[in-house]
């Protein structure tokens, strides 16, 4: 049986080496060879911002919710190695179809925003829909998402406060499961295939967990090191081509 190709899916960009969420990380994942970008968004007097945390303090030299600062605040920031916080649309025009972009919804009102950028792309930058994954824990957004673009393609994330997932996959026909690693067994992978889903993982950093996702027939992973993954996929190229035909 042909094994797939483990995606990589480059955790807030590559945040093991640059500053999570910035372009510096974007700019390192696609640079170490990443099939897909993650980000997290936040809508903020109607734009969205790429960062993680409700809070500023862990990322940013920022204080205070991110929602109850102004984008002039949030855009003045030092984000890391004086990179500020991006918006999305910065975020595209730097990826430039060079990768897929999974966008994570993070706040509240991020469902519209994130739609209509991607449409612009879709339609003004002929971007390929299969080239975007909108993912969230939160499911009223995700359901707004479905509700205006059933094109797109939804992911939704679980981790150990949400094992139930099964019903809001068949009422709104969503594209992924994205679970923490764990979660992960062999019961769950087939459970979610069965359903038609894509398992994309989150977070694996340690080689020896990439080389046991991969095992279990998992079709992609979230990490920090886009590389271990990238060069995984490179070992697994040479040693196929080793193989002698019958």
């Amino acid at each position: 049986m042909a094994i797939n190709k483990l995606l990589c899916f480059a955790h807030r960009g590559a945040s093991g080496h640059e500053p999570e969420n910035t372009l510096l990380s974007v700019e390192k994942a696609i640079s170490l060879g990443a099939d897909w970008v993650e980000v997290d968004v936040y809508a903020v007097e109607g734009e969205l911002v790429v960062i993680h945390d409700e809070r500023l303090e862990r990322t940013t030299n920022g204080t205070g919710y991110v929602l109850e600062r102004s984008l002039e605040y949030l855009r003045s920031l030092d984000a890391g190695k004086g990179q500020r916080i991006p918006t999305l649309r910065e975020v595209f025009e730097l990826v430039g179809r060079k990768a897929g972009i999974n966008v994570e919804l993070k706040g509240r009102e991020t469902a519209c925003l994130t739609v209509s950028l991607i449409n612009e792309y879709l339609k003004e930058r002929v971007w390929d829909g299969d080239q975007f994954i909108i993912s969230s824990f939160n499911k009223r957004e995700l359901t707004k998402v479905k509700s205006i673009a059933p094109h797109l393609n939804l992911g939704v994330i679980i981790s150990e406060r949400y094992h139930r997932y099964s019903q809001f996959v068949r009422k709104h026909a969503v594209y992924s499961v994205h679970p923490h690693i764990s979660l992960v067994n062999r019961r769950f992978v087939d459970h979610a295939h069965q359903l038609g889903l894509k398992v994309f993982v989150f977070t694996v950093n340690d080689p020896r967990d990439i080389i046991r996702m991969e095992a279990m027939g998992i079709d992609g992973v979230f990490t920090d090191f886009p590389e271990r993954v990238t060069s995984l996929e490179l070992s697994n190229q040479k040693a196929k081509s080793k193989v002698k035909p019958p």
